[in-house]
């Protein structure tokens, strides 16, 4: 039998491959902040694919994997208010690992979605 895969407008897949960030990195546009930078390219895709890279200079395996689930959690949490088809490389700088609250990384993540204007606002 055929099975039909169905995507929520707004489903998030990882970018997994090396290649994929480095076409995002090449031909995307980038903003960053206190914490974090992002990097946003079209994918043409109904879904968004996001990649999260934290470098060994931010910290240990334990402050880089905290720090993976922080941001990938705050995008989960606020992923119905971005736009679909993008691709979404976030890196976390080394002030990231300063961070005690998951607010301040959603905070982060919310302010550079509103730079690359890929956020959608509620009226």
């Amino acid at each position: 039998m055929w099975s039909i895969l169905i995507y929520k407008s707004n489903t998030m897949e990882s970018l997994k491959k090396n290649l994929y960030f480095q076409h995002v990195y090449k031909r995307g546009k980038s903003y960053a902040n206190k914490y974090l930078v992002m990097y946003v390219l079209e994918n043409n895709l109904p879904y968004n694919r996001v990649g999260i890279s934290v470098s060994k200079k931010v910290g240990n395996s334990v402050m880089r994997h905290r720090l993976t689930r922080l941001i990938r959690e705050s995008y989960r949490l606020h992923e119905n208010m971005f736009n679909s088809g993008l691709d979404v490389v976030v890196i976390a700088r080394m002030s990231a690992a300063e961070v005690k609250k998951c607010a301040e990384i959603e905070s982060a993540m919310l302010h550079l979605g509103k730079l690359h204007r890929i956020i959608i606002e509620k009226k």
